[in-house]
């Protein structure tokens, strides 16, 4: 009988908010995946350039670890009156979500290049590569487990953070968690929340299989050269 009514319950949920949950998960892959790519292609050069220029360090670091400091909520509203920038809207929400996705991203690309074996470097240098060379062809490719692990954590925060998106107008699967507290209704809390948590927890194991993958293809093409 109570399995029944379980199933009954879960048939109901579906068809009630099914549709609707599809298209906030789309919003808020959409709004992640735009963010990421951008932290991403902002995030690695910055980090390289904090392994080239030390004095770049304490700036570039300090930047992005304040933004982490920032209340998600607090940002996303500075961000709207900013002109050309703000607004209501994803527009917005994507800019916060990068600058949230920043610090992991050039943290572990700096800490990922200066943990590179210095002997390696040192062989590198010896045999007459520019910098350039031993950037692409030996500590790029050995640090890229740990500037992988770097975007696998901001990916996760910025799943989680895209739901602030929601009060902005960004749409999302905060929709639902929003309109849950204000009804009480525990119901819409889980469909925004269940989805978010697996969207999650799919993109750490995702990008965990990338990164393992990724980590022995180039540690074996480093050692064959």
């Amino acid at each position: 009988m109570l399995l029944a009514i379980m199933n009954y319950a879960t048939i109901n949920f579906i068809n009630r908010y099914g549709a609707e949950m599809v298209q906030r998960s789309m919003e808020h892959l959409y709004l992640v995946i735009v963010a990421i790519v951008i932290s991403t292609i902002v995030g690695i050069p910055l980090g390289i350039l904090v392994t080239r220029k030390p004095k770049l360090k304490k700036p570039i670091l300090g930047f992005a670890n304040i933004m982490q400091t920032i209340p998600s909520l607090a940002l996303f509203g500075l961000l709207i009156p900013v002109p050309v920038l703000g607004g209501i809207g994803d527009r917005t929400a994507i800019i916060a979500l990068t600058l949230y996705s920043l610090l992991p991203i050039v943290r572990n690309t700096y800490t990922g290049i200066i943990g590179v074996d210095r002997a390696i470097v040192a062989a590198g240098t010896g045999m007459g590569m520019t910098d350039m060379q031993l950037l692409w062809q030996v500590e790029l490719p050995l640090a890229l487990g740990v500037i992988l692990a770097g975007v696998r954590v901001a990916a996760v925060i910025a799943i989680g953070l895209a739901t602030i998106a929601a009060a902005i107008g960004a749409g999302g699967l905060g929709v639902f968690i929003f309109r849950g507290v204000a009804t009480v209704n525990n119901q819409l809390l889980l469909a925004g929340a269940i989805p978010a948590a697996l969207m999650a927890l799919a993109a750490d194991f995702g990008l965990g299989l990338v990164e393992a993958r990724l980590s022995k293809s180039t540690l074996k093409n480093v050692k064959d050269d």
